[in-house]
């Protein structure tokens, strides 16, 4: 694999390293670019659009402080539809149900939708590890899968490859996955298309087993809700006899009533689309139609910890659109494997370190990944102020980080000598006589020697305020 999320370096490093290349880059100008103008016209064409990204906010808002609510009903709905739900705490814990139910049915082969929370989770690295291969579906996941490569973006997960280099890997590549490209294949998109229609069409008709994740879940029905361009993940739903839905918890929603809200948002600020070409609903099983053996597999994995704070957990609102990302100046030249997530982009800069922590360095350094230029906001349709999160966020780095220590220090020193005013006057004294002295540049040590080097100090006057006023306005001073 190109890259790996495991001990990926700190944003700024990775970052440092994508800026430069220029193929990248390219790539993304010209993706985000077009993306986004697109939606801006379709946005444009309905008049009550803040009215229903305001519903969109209230909805979800009302339904994270009732979860436990909705998720229980959810999961009534779905028993009694001859549905089989099974709680995951964790991605350890939902990597190994998903792999059981698939050993059990003797199968050594998934066809899978593309799913988020399943990349979250690492779950086709743990079902290779028990010796069960799955088959990403959805075309640029499968650019994705053939390249040995990971996800950039949450729409477009290839969109850091052109066509020329998706022919070159469809030539290299599929033929060790099943069927191989066809001789003389050309960067066509037509041709690139047709060629991974071929590829995939044995894997949908043999497969016994399908796993994807879900846009949305219908509480009062139990009802599953996919929307896709392309049509294989109407594939994966209907022909496997079992399928396994791996879902985060905050994918529930109350009502078929609610829903109507997010399939005019959802389309519209992701693929620019009045509605999507394919949205696949199902409820349990029924006999003849569709799988006869399903499993829903809610996940947590820091989405209870999420909620519990009150400002970082908007971002439970999501429903992975990705205009936030297609507006973003960091992301656009940054690209999104620099984030070290399968969240890439603004939101990933704010749900990332929530779901894993702030623990590590890449966790950490992922809150200062913005310009806090506010453009991700205006955007989202959901209305997640992701800007208000990001500084949340440096707020919790700043006073848990290791990398601040020497902040942490200052700011102690500082307390103190405020705290003290004959200190204080003191050392501004000291400060002012000694001014000549001082460097034009504060000389900081590694990571913040860059920092420094782009900014002057301020240059110090020659007497501190309190000895003007005292010389100029002071008791029996005349001077007025």
């Amino acid at each position: 694999m190109s890259g790996t999320y495991l001990g990926m370096p700190a944003f700024p490093e990775a970052a440092a390293v994508s800026t430069r290349n220029a193929q990248l880059r390219a790539n993304l100008t010209h993706a985000t670019r077009t993306i986004r103008d697109k939606r801006a016209k379709a946005v444009t064409e309905l008049a009550d659009w803040a009215q229903l990204r305001q519903a969109g906010k209230e909805i979800k808002d009302r339904t994270l402080r009732r979860l436990d609510h909705y998720l229980l009903q959810a999961e009534a709905a779905v028993t009694a539809a001859g549905g089989t739900v099974h709680w995951a705490a964790d991605a350890a814990e939902a990597n190994r149900i998903v792999a059981a139910l698939v050993k059990a049915k003797g199968e050594r082969e998934v066809v899978k939708v593309k799913s988020m929370a399943t990349q979250e989770i690492g779950l086709n690295e743990a079902l290779a590890a028990e010796g069960i291969t799955a088959y990403e579906t959805d075309l640029a996941e499968l650019i994705v899968q053939l390249g040995d490569d990971l996800p950039s973006h949450i729409l477009v997960p290839a969109i850091h490859r052109n066509r020329s280099e998706i022919r070159d890997i469809f030539r290299t590549a599929m033929g060790s996955w099943g069927r191989p490209a066809p001789e003389g294949l050309t960067d066509s998109p037509a041709e690139l298309a047709e060629a991974a229609r071929l590829h995939l069409r044995e894997k949908f008709l043999r497969a016994k087993v399908a796993v994807s994740g879900a846009n949305f879940l219908v509480a009062e029905t139990g009802s599953l809700v996919v929307v896709e361009s392309e049509g294989n993940g109407r594939m994966c739903l209907t022909l496997p006899e079992t399928l396994v839905s791996v879902v985060g918890i905050e994918k529930v929603i109350p009502s078929w009533q609610d829903l109507e809200v997010f399939l005019q948002l959802l389309p519209r600020s992701s693929t620019a689309e009045r509605m999507n070409p394919y949205t696949s609903i199902w409820t349990g099983t029924t006999e003849g139609d569709g799988p006869s053996d399903f499993h829903l597999v809610l996940l947590d994995n820091g989405r209870t910890a999420t909620l519990a704070d009150e400002v970082g957990r908007q971002a439970l609102r999501c429903i992975r659109c990705s205009a936030c990302l297609n507006v973003c100046p960091v992301y656009e030249r940054a690209g999104g494997h620099a984030y070290g997530s399968p969240y890439p982009g603004p939101i990933g800069a704010i749900l990332t370190p929530q779901l894993r922590g702030l623990q590590s360095e890449v966790d950490a350094s992922l809150p200062y990944a913005s310009t806090l230029c506010g453009a991700c906001y205006e955007v989202c349709p959901v209305a997640i102020d992701i800007p208000e999160v990001l500084v949340h966020l440096r707020e919790q780095v700043a006073e848990h980080g290791p990398g601040h220590r020497a902040e942490h220090a200052a700011i102690k020193a500082a307390t103190w000598l405020l705290d003290h005013p004959a200190a204080y006057r003191a050392a501004l004294r000291t400060a002012a006589r000694t001014r000549r002295l001082h460097p034009r540049r504060l000389p900081l040590p590694g990571p913040a020697k860059a920092w420094s080097d782009t900014r002057d100090l301020p240059q110090l006057p020659g007497q501190t305020f309190r000895d003007w006023w005292q010389s100029n306005r002071g008791e029996g001073n005349t001077t007025r």
